[in-house]
Formats: C-alpha cells, sequence, structure tokens
C-alpha cells in the first residue's frame, strides 16, 4: 500500500467482515463471498468512489474477481495474486476435484468443527506461524490419514521464513486474538464449493496475475495448466500473467519490490 500511495494512488486496505479489526457478521456460519462483495461496494460508495483499481491476494483474489464480474463499472482493472481467476464452485477445475486427496487442508477445514478442534489446541500466535510455514512451502498441506489433523504437519520449533519476522507473527498474531477464526472458516473455506452463478461470466476490464513458480497451490489439480495453457483467458481474456521464478504463495510479502514494481507498472497503464 505504502508503494502504491508514493507512486501517486489512493490505497484503500479492507479488513473483511470478521477479518482483523472488522467486527464479524451478525450470523457468521451464514457469510458468504457475496457479502464481501457487497462491503466493498458499499466502502467505494461511502467514500465517493465511481470507479478503482483491484487488488486481491488468496481469497481477496476470487472476492475481486466476483466484483468484477458483478459490478464491472466499478472496475479499471484488476490485479489478483496468488489465486487465479476463480469464483465459488470452482467451476474452471471442476472435473479435477475428484482428484484431491481426502487429507488435503481444504477438504479438512470445510468440515464444521474439525479446524476449530485443530487450532484450538493452540494459541493463535502459534495457528498463524505454522500456516505461513506450511504455506510457503511449493507442496499443499496434506495430512496422511484421518488421525492426523493439519496443524500436526509443521513441528513448533520450525523456524519462520527468513521474510517473516517475529515482529510480523506478533502483529498478526494479535489481529486473529481479537477476531479468532469463526468467519475466516466459513468465508472462504466453507463457500468454496458453493455456486455462485457466475460460471459462464467474464472479466473483461485489464488484469494481471502474479503467481511464484514455488507456490503450493499450483499443485493444486489442474491448476498449473489451467494458466500456463491459456485456458484461464477464456474467462478473463485481457489478462497478463507473471510467474516469479522464487515466489511462494506469500509472493507479496516474500518479495516486496519486485511485485510493488509489477504492480505499479501495470496501473501505470491502466
Amino acid at each position: 500500500m505504502i508503494a502504491v500511495a508514493n507512486a501517486g494512488y489512493r490505497a484503500i486496505s479492507v479488513d473483511f467482515r470478521g477479518y482483523g479489526l472488522s467486527e464479524h457478521p451478525s450470523e457468521p456460519e451464514k457469510a458468504t463471498f457475496n457479502d464481501f462483495v457487497d462491503d466493498v461496494i458499499a466502502l467505494l460508495d461511502s467514500l465517493s468512489i465511481s470507479k478503482a483499481h483491484f487488488v486481491g491476494k488468496d481469497f481477496g483474489a476470487i472476492v475481486a474477481a466476483m466484483l468484477a464480474m458483478l459490478h464491472p463499472d466499478r472496475l479499471s482493472c484488476i490485479i489478483l495474486l496468488g489465486v487465479p481467476f476463480l469464483v465459488p464452485g470452482l467451476s474452471p477445475l471442476q472435473s479435477q476435484l475428484p482428484l484431491i486427496p481426502p487429507g488435503f487442508y481444504m477438504q479438512r477445514w470445510m468440515v464444521p468443527g474439525r479446524a476449530e478442534a485443530d487450532f484450538g489446541r493452540f494459541d493463535e500466535k502459534t495457528v498463524v506461524r505454522k500456516v505461513y510455514t506450511m504455506f510457503s512451502g511449493s507442496l499443499p498441506p496434506v495430512a496422511a490419514d484421518d488421525n492426523q489433523e493439519i496443524m500436526d504437519l509443521v513441528d513448533l520449533y520450525t523456524p519462520l521464513p527468513s521474510w517473516f519476522t517475529e515482529e510480523d507473527l506478533a502483529e498478526y498474531g494479535s489481529l486473529y486474538e481479537k477476531s479468532g477464526f469463526r468467519t475466516a472458516l466459513q468465508v472462504p473455506y466453507r463457500n468454496l464449493m458453493v455456486p455462485c452463478g457466475l460460471d459462464n461470466e467474464k472479466i473483461t476490464a485489464p488484469g494481471l496475475l502474479i503467481m511464484g513458480e514455488k507456490d503450493y497451490i499450483l499443485k493444486f489439480p489442474g491448476l498449473e495448466d489451467y494458466i500456463r495453457t491459456g485456458k484461464i483467458k477464456e474467462s478473463v481474456p485481457n489478462l497478463d500473467v507473471t510467474f516469479m521464478p522464487e515466489g511462494n504463495h506469500f509472493v507479496q510479502e516474500q518479495l516486496p519490490e519486485e511485485v510493488n514494481q509489477l504492480i505499479i507498472s501495470f496501473l501505470n497503464k491502466h
């Protein structure tokens, strides 16, 4: 945000409901991706912003993609990091879903109560530590059998990634101490396979996708081919794709200067 602001843009970051410093929805277990889209539009309206560039990371990329399809008049361009164009229901990858192993972390966290019990054995800071360590790797977290939980895949004493400091961990941990994981498990995980009726829609605005070559998400069945073969452009025809050779899933934190330059250069063109 600082780099974009220093480049002359007005930068606004959103804590979705139930995340960061925002309050939970009144009924977190009923929250959907559409609620988050509506919140972004309401925020733009409250600030009298008619049109904006949207940058979305991870499941924020799904919210940005939905927003681009539902409200194309509010979008100048879209930049996605770590997750390509996907909408709830994962329609471009539906045929690949049977290939997902039962111990895959997403499958586990979709089950009400299971992640809560898994996370509940640790304080919030430890959960964040384990998540950052797991998701920085090039392989997706998969439990070996039904007796192993996802949090057990990372030893407590595994060092943090070199680009993620103890100070970063303390800051992130403090936010989850406030919010917990109640809404965070509902959206995205427990809404991810629920179709949203946008399967045949397209994003016509200019787009940029930034992926790390070592991002574990590329091992999701069919996802890498979806990007590299250009099939993704059936839904986002004006999309540029950049792979960062050493990048992992947290590429914006791992390689901030390079990512900032890619984002600013793209914004300056549009």
